[in-house]
This record gives C-alpha cells, sequence and structure tokens, in this order.
C-alpha cells in the first residue's frame, strides 16, 4: 500500500469549524499572520494552521468565516475531494500559492480530528516510529547584513546550525567569519522569489564567494544562467530544491537528478500530494528535509512530527518558534527534539 492508502479510509465525522487568528513580529522584520482551522466532532477537536503569507488574506477569512461545506461524515480521502471542489479564498488571494497553504491547512486538521476520533496517532496509523528531529535554524542577516543575529543565537545556544540567506551585500570578510563559527549548514539563494522582501537576483560573485566558503553546505534554490553555471558546475551535488517543488512532476523536471529536495506540507498543497512526494522520493533515492512557513500554532508541531517519520536525521528547517523571534529567549529545546507525538491525532507535544 502506498503511504496515502493507509490514511485514506480513516472516517472523520465534522460538526463545526471554528478560527483562530495569531500574529507575531518574526525574524524577518514583518508581521507574521496565522490562522489556526479548529475542525469539531464526536468531542474531539482537530487543528490544522494556514500559512498564507499575506495578511490582507487572513483577516478576510477570519471576518468571513469557514465554508459550511465542510460539515458532514466523511472519509480522509471524500473530506480531501470536497475541499478540492471549495473555494476556501472569500475573496481573489494575493497569490495563487496560498490556495495550496489554505487546502493543507483544512486537510492537516481533519487528519488530526480523524485520528483523535480513532483513538490513535499518525505514526501507529502508518506503522511507523518517530526519531528525534535535527534541525536548523533558518536566518537572514539584515540590511546591511551583520554577524549579530547570528551571534546571538550561538551565544545562547553554541550547538546551533544555520539555514542562511546569502544577498549580493554580503562582503568577503563577513563570509569569512560565518565560515569561523563552523554552523553554516545550508545556504539558500532564493532564485525563485519575485516580489518579496526575501528575492535575490542570480548572482555569480556572490555565489561563487558562498560556495567556495562553505564546501560542505547544501546549496538551496540557485538560479542556473548562462553567467551562473559555471561557478556552479562541480557542485550540483549539493544542490537541493525548495521553492520550485509542488508536486512530483516538478521534481522530475528539475535540470539535473537531485539528491535532495524540501518538502514543505503547505507547499505541496494536500495530503496525498505530500504522502505521494514522499514514497516517489524514498523510491527514487532522494533525501528530503523539512521547511517551516513561520508557522507560529500547530503547524509548526506537525511538521516536526512529519520530519520525525520521515527525514528525522536531516537539516530540517523546522526549528522551535522561539529560535524565529527577535530575540530568542533562553530555555529552547536543543537539536535533536525528542519526539513528543501527542497520545492521539496530529499533534507534536
Amino acid at each position: 500500500m502506498s503511504t496515502w492508502e493507509l490514511l485514506a479510509e480513516l472516517p472523520v465525522e465534522i460538526e463545526s469549524c471554528t478560527l483562530e487568528g495569531l500574529s507575531a513580529k518574526v525574524s524577518s522584520d514583518f508581521e507574521r499572520l496565522s490562522t489556526v482551522i479548529h475542525l469539531h466532532g464526536k468531542d474531539e477537536e482537530g487543528m490544522g494552521e494556514d500559512v498564507t503569507y499575506d495578511a490582507p488574506d487572513h483577516e478576510i477569512l477570519q471576518a468571513a468565516g469557514p465554508p459550511p461545506e465542510l460539515k458532514g461524515s466523511w472519509t480522509m480521502a471524500s473530506f480531501c475531494e470536497q475541499v478540492a471542489k471549495l473555494d476556501l479564498f472569500p475573496e481573489l488571494p494575493q497569490r495563487e500559492v496560498s490556495r495550496r497553504y489554505r487546502v493543507w491547512a483544512y486537510e492537516s486538521a481533519a487528519l488530526d480530528l480523524a485520528l483523535r476520533q480513532a483513538g490513535t496517532t499518525l505514526h501507529q496509523a502508518l506503522g511507523r516510529t518517530p526519531e528525534p528531529v535535527r534541525f536548523v535554524v533558518s536566518l537572514r542577516l539584515g540590511e546591511p547584513p551583520i554577524m549579530e543575529p547570528l551571534r546571538r543565537r550561538l551565544d545562547l545556544y553554541p550547538w546551533l546550525n544555520f539555514k542562511l540567506d546569502p544577498t549580493s551585500s554580503w562582503s568577503q570578510p563577513l563570509i569569512e567569519e560565518l565560515k569561523a563559527t563552523g554552523a553554516v549548514e545550508s545556504v539558500d539563494f532564493k532564485a525563485y522569489y519575485t516580489g518579496s522582501i526575501v528575492d535575490q537576483p542570480a548572482d555569480p560573485v556572490l555565489y561563487r564567494r558562498v560556495v567556495e566558503a562553505f564546501p560542505d553546505a547544501w546549496i538551496e534554490d540557485p538560479a542556473l544562467t548562462i553567467e551562473t553555471e559555471p561557478v556552479l558546475a562541480l557542485h550540483r551535488e549539493r544542490f537541493s530544491w525548495d521553492a520550485p517543488i509542488h508536486s512530483i512532476e516538478d521534481i522530475q523536471s528539475l535540470l539535473y537528478p537531485p539528491r535532495m529536495v524540501n518538502i514543505k506540507p503547505s507547499r505541496l498543497g494536500g495530503l496525498r500530494n505530500l504522502l505521494d512526494a514522499f514514497d516517489f522520493c524514498a523510491q527514487q533515492g532522494i533525501g528530503n528535509y523539512g521547511g517551516g512557513q513561520f508557522e507560529l500554532g500547530v503547524g509548526r508541531g506537525q511538521i516536526q512530527y512529519l520530519a520525525s517519520l520521515f527525514h528525522a536525521d536531516a537539516p530540517n528547517d523546522v526549528a522551535p518558534t522561539g529560535f524565529n523571534l527577535p530575540e530568542p529567549a533562553p530555555g529552547l529545546p536543543s537539536s535533536p527534539l525528542a519526539p513528543t507525538a501527542s497520545d492521539t491525532g496530529f499533534r507534536w507535544g
């Protein structure tokens, strides 16, 4: 059986749905909004988190409320089919990919509820054992870039490793300081973002400096252009891919067969798409690591839970949320995270 088939016939009874808005100032210098989906049925509650990035999309959803067509008796398969038929945005989303994020929010909430109603957990339903989750902290160094954001975290947590977003303003002295920490596990060139606060155009000078300074780091989402290809040609085994990956077809269409892809559940857009992608990567010998979307609520634990089942010993960008706040506090969990799945459901801790 495929991994999806192990869950497809789980029954779920939905009697009502409520929405909860969350917000926090995060380290990328913007106020993060998210919406927690609460599904209720048979005296149980299932939760998922909508990680759509644009604040107006959350404000409109919370004002309009959830679609009434979610109520009823379903299997996970028929619920997911129903969600696919619905327009989950009362108004057009700010960006099209947000539709995938919202589908994941409702489907993950339904999975949590179905498992709780069945009195079981995700790992029991899949016949897997949760493993300790190794994580890295995703970080930008500001403009102009400085070592201080990284130093603040290493002063408190000297064992931390990082996934950093290099920018063209990185100087060679800064790169040498970063190299000296020995804490850089992956670099994200953000080549597939446009119109966002993290855009980074192809820059062969930056690419050469970074890939040579960090010879063991994964190279995520580089731009492959006539200028950058010669710089990157000897480093293709270190390529990993994130923003372009929405489906198995996207993995298959990559210019070079990947050794690693960053699987973000929300970006895959649905439970079946996600589980089929995990199965495909396992069959093809492609590694995975998890990626976060600045989750503020239950969504963070859910991606940590998935990491514990499918790619625990990888540079997972699923650090506890406290590491991404502007001023991390003492006492945050260490890596690897001990397995803390709840007694029932799709919950971590």
